[in-house]
């Protein structure tokens, strides 16, 4: 009966589409104030008498069209590197306009923002954010987006090697941030990292951090930020177009290759993008020698379209897959033996569709339907390098496992129900539903060799036994959402208070797990193997969670903001912190099905000046969360399931997740950029967070030290620029229990960035740099935890080529 009052409803609003008054074709051109060069990929903005907002993008020439109804228009243009420029004109015939940009010296936080659920200029939303544009990864080496990422004020890079990276915000590591692309979840084993691996940084458009506690939008996970990353897309035009790129690089530190290419083709009511990648990279490269077992190869393709079904409704459509193969992970410690490991296959696929309906009345300007099913798979090679020998009066047995293979599916489902009242001119309302649900499937099969030897050392016999074992049995997490968040405008404007909360039910379901579920033994299996151990009986369990968060915005003067964030967020375990059972021998790492849900209370300050030839911005914060999982000393108690001990009730010990610790976060971090002259900017950030545990009084895991950025910036007009910057990290030696401290270091790094070269029929443009050019041995903190790696990359040239028509 729902949802066939939802489908009705739906209907009427198809069917109910605004009618729109005549329309005229609006054209025009962009160009660069100074050199009068045109300038491609401008969005052309404009708001209608009715509220309605029509795009165009200017295209290699510089031109744009797109159809808009008679009466006033607003008109405004904006894009990467120059200034927004508006104009109000009224259109009663077809009109021709012309924009004349400034380049922006510096960052004026202008930039639309679409992850607080309505999109916002940077400057006015009170969170504190960093938004990473495309033409970042252009002008960096990104070797992987965290690469990137890490530039940002109070954002650090980490992982297990080149390859496989994530990113630490503000302390808080990849299981307590929600990784988001183009909205919709991406949900994988919080314990092994590669998340942002898995998204090619050539397809990216921007990248939107949230920076602190945001549960009410997003719910369970956002409790120390969000990481929202928007693809390319294509765009409707009111006159047929085909547009592309071609795109190729090298790095030398890793002998990186890569390859990209996109296409873009559409009219006034559709669109296709469709693009490509490859890049292939050998062993890096430190300043202490080549580190083993680093090389990857990495593939994506991705499409995505869009129709307007009238003038009012559109339905767009994406695809993407990532996939992976031959990927080292360098360092063997993290695996018992240690090991050489490497991904076989590590692969994300999307698939992702959203019908949205615009400017229904006067209060309802937006009704969007989403669906997404995101799959990751990991297939992982393990090969131990130990040999374990056990003596018998007759005798040894040499025990050798030759091969692990590790089996992972992360298989997850969402759909959202989204809705934009605009209750006044001041006041503007979001609410919506919002499920998801995560399966996760895993296996693993250990190949073992057993020689038995005489007195004598000679091999009497050879037994080829497969361990059959699931690390974590099949079980799925399941949430279902309500959100709100209103934003007003308050003081004549001076005053933004956005207020948000949310409500999620949460429901936990596994089946029974068993250590070990087969052996076969030369060949024959046996399903009910002796000793066989029961880890986790099969269960169901739900929940229910709360968030909200107030956020605020003074404008203390013309330029300069003043800005409060406070928010109650939370973290429902993880199906890997609920039921992973991993075997090391002597001890085990085992989870718990009836932890509690972590909750957290945050508050940020922030004080932002925007001016002409300055942007600075600094925030202060404060971080509290209840219930911390962690790993403590414990026992396994299990039941033996089969063979003559059936029934028997045991313990060995284990490292055990519980709650038994709450953590205090604080820090504070920085950014600015200054117009020293007209053609030189001064930029720089820092960050400093500090944690601990207070139940134990001991510092947290996974905490940077205080570190920055100071660099300086030439443009010259019409051909291009160049920036050194200078970047450093203090020692670390506020550590956990278990890690290592780091000594200080410093690194210096140079780019260049060539003006868009005219070829005719083409634009070419050139990016090309040196990191780490001292070729310094430094190590990051927030890799020293797993595996051996102990050196970052060296001394790292690369050179890129941009072509596009």
């Amino acid at each position: 009966m729902k949802r066939l009052l939802f489908l009705t409803i739906l209907l009427s609003l198809f069917f109910s589409g605004s009618v729109f008054a005549q329309s005229y074709v609006l054209q025009g051109s962009v160009r660069d104030s100074v050199s009068g060069k045109t300038i491609e990929n401008v969005v052309i903005e404009i708001l209608t008498a009715k509220r309605q907002t029509l795009t165009a993008v200017s295209d290699i020439n510089g031109k744009f069209s797109v159809e808009v109804p008679a009466g006033l228009c607003r008109v405004s243009a904006r894009t990467v590197g120059y200034d927004l420029r508006q104009t109000e004109i009224t259109v009663g015939s077809d009109t021709h306009i012309e924009f004349l940009l400034p380049a922006q010296t510096v960052t004026l936080g202008e930039v639309q923002v679409s992850s607080f659920r309505v999109e916002r200029k940077e400057k006015e939303l009170p969170i504190p954010l960093s938004v990473v544009e495309s033409s970042r990864f252009r002008e960096l080496s990104s070797l992987t987006l965290s690469n990137v990422l890490n530039t940002e004020p109070g954002v650090s890079s980490g992982g297990d090697g080149i390859w496989a990276t994530n990113v630490n915000i503000r302390g808080m590591n990849e299981s307590r941030l929600v990784t988001l692309i183009d909205g919709n979840r991406v949900e994988t084993a919080n314990d092994l990292t590669a998340s942002f691996s898995m998204i090619d940084v050539n397809e990216i458009d921007r990248v939107e951090i949230i920076k602190g506690a945001q549960s009410s939008l997003y719910g369970t996970g956002a409790m120390g930020g969000i990481v929202n990353i928007i693809t390319k897309d294509g765009h409707f035009s009111a006159k047929p177009y085909v547009s592309g790129n071609l795109l190729s690089g090298y790095a030398s530190a890793n002998n990186m290759f890569t390859g990209h290419a996109d296409v873009n083709t559409g009219a006034g009511r559709w669109y296709l993008r469709l693009s490509g990648t490859r890049t292939d990279a050998g062993d890096m490269r430190t300043p202490e020698g080549t580190l083993p077992n680093s090389q990857y190869t990495m593939n994506n393709v991705a499409a995505k379209s869009g129709v307007r079904v009238t003038d009012n409704q559109v339905f767009r459509f994406q695809f993407q897959r990532n996939w992976s193969d031959n990927v080292g992970i360098p360092g063997g410690t993290a695996f018992p033996g240690p090991a050489t490991a490497t991904y076989t296959l590590i692969s994300r696929q999307l698939f992702a569709g959203s019908y949205e309906i615009k400017n229904i009345n006067d209060k309802l300007s937006l009704l969007k339907v989403s669906y997404f099913n995101q799959y990751i798979k990991r297939d992982v090679s393990m090969i131990p390098n130990t040999v374990t020998i056990t003596t018998t009066p007759t005798g040894s047995i040499h025990t050798r496992p030759e091969l692990i293979t590790p089996v992972g599916n992360h298989n997850t489902n969402g759909a959202q129900l989204e809705t934009t009242w605009n209750l006044n001119e001041k006041n503007t309302l979001i609410a919506g539903v919002d499920l998801w649900q995560r399966r996760l499937t895993t296996s693993r099969e250990k190949n073992i060799e057993v020689d038995v030897l005489n007195t004598l050392g000679d091999t009497v016999k050879t037994n080829n036994i497969v361990r059959g074992e699931t690390p974590i049995p099949t079980s799925t997490f399941g949430s279902a959402g309500i959100f709100l968040q209103n934003e007003s405008r308050l003081l004549n404007d001076r005053l933004t208070l956005i207020t948000g909360g949310r409500i999620d039910a949460i429901r936990v379901k596994n089946d029974v797990g068993y250590d070990v579920d087969y052996i076969i033994t030369n060949g024959v299996r046996n399903d009910t193997p002796p000793n066989q151990r029961i880890t986790f009986k099969k269960g169901e369990e739900s929940s229910m969670s709360w968030s909200a968060n107030a956020g605020i915005l003074y404008k203390l003067f013309k330029n300069t903001d003043l800005s409060l964030n406070i928010a109650r967020s939370f973290r429902a375990p993880s199906l890997e912190e609920r039921f992973k059972y991993i075997d090391l021998g002597n001890y085990v790492r085992l989870g718990d099905p009836n932890l509690k849900a972590e909750n957290g209370y945050s508050a940020d300050l922030g004080l932002r000046i925007w001016k002409d030839n300055l942007n600075f911005q600094v925030d202060g914060y404060v971080n509290r969360i209840n219930n911390l999982i962690v790993e403590t000393p414990g026992e396994f108690i299990y039941t033996i399931n089969t063979g003559a001990n059936e029934g028997t009730i045991d313990t060995i010990p284990a490292l055990v997740n519980a709650n038994v610790s709450k953590a205090l976060l604080y820090g504070f971090d920085f950014g600015f950029e200054y117009n020293v002259i007209s053609r030189v900017v001064l930029f720089g950030s820092g960050a400093y967070v500090k944690g601990r545990d207070t139940e134990s009084d001991e510092n947290l895991p996974q905490i940077p030290p205080f570190n920055g950025r100071l660099g300086v910036r030439y443009s010259y007009p019409s051909v291009g620029s160049a920036e050194l910057v200078f970047a450093g990290a203090a020692d670390q030696h506020r550590i956990a229990e278990g890690e290592k401290t780091t000594g200080g270091y410093a690194r210096y790094d140079f780019a260049l960035k060539s003006y868009p070269l005219s070829l005719g029929f083409a634009k070419m443009q050139i990016f090309a740099g040196i990191d780490n050019i001292t070729d310094r041995s430094y190590t990051n903190h927030l890799t020293t935890n797993r595996g051996s790696i102990s050196v970052e990359p060296g001394r790292n040239a690369y050179v890129r080529l941009s072509l596009s028509f």
